[in-house]
């Protein structure tokens, strides 16, 4: 559920989420901004200028945003060949602007840097890519060949040789740098983005889950009294008829059916009180059920509980809450995923701290990643490895990162490290040598309120 949500916001989905009107309003600005400097550069400087061409440039842009503000809806979103081509043709326009007016030595061919760093932040790297080039290799183009800009004596504004080098190359650079950088930036936010919107997925699914056992319960309680009754009567019924066959089958499939929906409900109440109760239970307790899911996939799970003093030998009681079983589970899932056989599930307690260690026997963490754990980083494609080590999970690389938000969302602090040396021979390795993922709460945090008995029943509305 989680990956096909994640899908949706995958950087080809993302691609069409540019509206058209924000690009026809940076435009508007930019063409403000462009009669503004000619009328300056005429009026106000002296400077000799081909007018009749400048604002023929600038009309274009003017015609283009006219129709595209009555061609298309305001809402419009653009595809990826739209937001390119929209783009290209901002390039074309500015680069025209400039061989007209100076070329390189126009200080505004510094502008040319915007329209690459909107598509870094928006499109795909390819488009970037190819606009990038563009923009380069027009720049290349004007800073050879333009048209110079002369004062009122008719004299030519040239900058010496070197510094239009220098303007050039850092225009050049300027589009690399800011076009990697924004790409970069815009990558890991949409990256927390999803991850983000997955966790609250997760905690939701597992929140829905606790209230439905909630309902369960609350249903078999209510229902219990009336079936009863059916229970009673038709077995009542039973005997007055007996002198009347068919009535008395009757009477007996009514008690029958009556003594399934009791079975029925005992069961569905059996869960639901489990999960009720479990709203405060050991830390055991709550541990255990977290790994529940994977205990049957081939893999051993040793649980051990230790207390750290010894006036406090019995496991504290806690709040169960849905972050901290959705959060242990993705940790739990990841080491039986990557474990050879054994995973080491260590609860320890003292008066101030609770403590739970995830420990496999497993390669562990790559090293270069160790200072990486927990951010959304997304897989684009899966190795042989990982599908060999994990056929059956689909996720994007978003399973720590899920259960550190969780569980710090419940105040807890997490740690990550590996058992042994990465370089160690197999024979030298320790039994404990995959990967410790270590989970510290402050007690207090998660203890559970004084028991007040099983409360009043509230009930059904009909």
């Amino acid at each position: 559920m989680i990956s096909s949500g994640l899908a949706l916001g995958s950087r080809e989905a993302r691609s069409e989420w540019m509206r058209l009107r924000t690009l026809i309003l940076l435009r508007w600005l930019a063409i403000l901004g462009q009669l503004l400097a000619i009328t300056l550069a005429d009026r106000w400087f002296g400077l000799k200028i081909a007018l009749g061409l400048c604002y023929m440039a600038v009309g274009v842009s003017v015609i283009a945003n006219l129709v595209a503000s009555f061609a298309y809806p305001a809402n419009k979103r653009l595809s990826e060949t739209e937001a390119m081509l929209t783009l290209l043709f901002d390039i074309a326009q500015l680069m025209l602007l400039l061989f007209l007016t100076g070329g390189i030595n126009n200080p505004f061919a510094l502008l040319v840097l915007v329209p690459v760093t909107i598509s870094a932040a928006a499109l795909q790297p390819r488009t970037t890519i190819f606009l990038g080039s563009v923009s380069i290799a027009l720049v290349t183009v004007v800073s050879i060949y333009s048209v110079p800009l002369r004062n009122s004596l008719g004299e030519a504004l040239r900058v010496p040789d070197l510094f239009g080098f220098g303007f050039w190359l850092a225009i050049v650079i300027g589009t690399l740098f800011l076009g990697l950088y924004s790409w970069r930036v815009a990558t890991e936010m949409h990256s927390m983005a999803d991850a983000l919107l997955a966790t609250q997925m997760a905690l939701a699914r597992e929140q829905k889950l606790t209230d439905l056992g909630g309902v369960v319960a609350a249903a078999a309680h209510e229902l219990g009294t009336p079936l009863a009754t059916i229970k009673l009567v038709s077995s009542e019924l039973y005997d007055e008829l007996a002198n009347n066959p068919d009535l008395q089958d009757d009477a007996a499939l009514i008690r029958d059916q009556a003594d399934k929906c009791r079975d029925i409900l005992r069961t569905m109440g059996r869960a639901g009180n489990e999960d009720m109760h479990l709203r405060q239970a050991l830390v055991t307790a709550v541990v255990r059920e977290a790994a529940e899911p994977h205990m049957g996939r081939g893999k051993i799970i040793h649980f051990s509980a230790l207390a750290l003093e010894d006036d406090d030998p019995k496991p504290p009681v806690i709040r169960r809450l849905p972050e901290i079983i959705h959060g242990l589970r993705n940790l739990v899932q990841n080491a039986v995923d990557f474990s050879r056989a054994t995973v080491w599930i260590d609860i320890e307690w003292s008066k101030d701290r609770l403590i739970v260690r995830i420990v496999d026997d497993g390669s562990g963490f790559p090293a270069q990643l160790i200072g990486r754990i927990g951010d959304p980083f997304v897989r684009s494609r899966r190795s042989a490895q990982n599908l060999g080590q994990r056929p059956e999970y689909e996720g994007m690389g978003l399973g720590l990162f899920i259960a550190k938000t969780l569980l710090e969302r419940s105040g807890a602090r997490l740690s990550f490290d590996n058992g042994s040396d990465p370089f160690l021979s197999e024979t030298e390795r320790p039994l404990r040598s995959g990967a410790v993922v270590e989970v510290v709460w402050p007690r207090a945090r998660l203890a559970a309120e004084p028991p007040g008995g099983l409360g009043k029943n509230t009930p059904i509305a009909t």
